[in-house]
């Protein structure tokens, strides 16, 4: 019995961690387009070059 439920516990465990990866792949996708974006969406600075949008 103690073999059947530690099989399972580890499906378990590994079904989450698997699941919390794609979010985690998704999130970084969105979080890269959001970036590129960034750059083609930039407003123009003084003397009309176009400046950055992050403030560093």
């Amino acid at each position: 019995m103690v073999p059947v439920l530690l099989v399972l516990l580890l499906a378990l465990i590994l079904f989450g961690a698997g699941f919390a990866l794609k979010a985690l792949w998704w999130i970084a996708i969105v979080v890269l387009v959001l970036w590129l974006l960034g750059f083609v969406v930039r407003p123009a600075g003084s003397g009309g070059k176009r400046g950055r949008w992050y403030r560093w």
